[in-house]
């Protein structure tokens, strides 16, 4: 399983970005989709979870601004953030799990200017 995430970038704070992970392998559909998030020097926290039913869990610093979502038929998860604010700048990284595996794909940063 591939993992290519895309579309992060710049922004001031109060504005929006949507990234994109476009999944490679097959079975998309029974994956938990994930999105975590690497600040500088310190280690990845969970922001969002997407399972294959469309159940979600959010971290709390990112309620009511961050969605997640997915299309199984094009086997891609999305993450809208909206009210973007300084802290959120981070590297991105898109997780999928299925059973006892785990992938991991590249980070796309995301930076937020006050």
């Amino acid at each position: 399983v591939q993992l290519q995430a895309s579309g992060g970038g710049s922004v001031q704070a109060g504005g929006s970005l949507r990234i994109s992970c476009a999944h490679s392998g097959r079975f998309f559909s029974r994956y938990v989709m994930g999105w975590y998030r690497q600040f500088y020097g310190k280690g990845r926290e969970l922001v969002a979870t997407i399972t294959g039913d469309d159940t979600t869990v959010y971290a709390d610093s990112v309620k009511g601004r961050f969605t997640i979502s997915r299309d199984n038929a094009n086997s891609t998860v999305y993450l809208q953030m909206n009210r973007l604010r300084p802290e959120d700048s981070a590297v991105y990284l898109c997780h999928a799990r299925i059973l006892q595996s785990t992938y991991w794909g590249q980070g796309t940063q995301v930076t937020v200017s006050s």
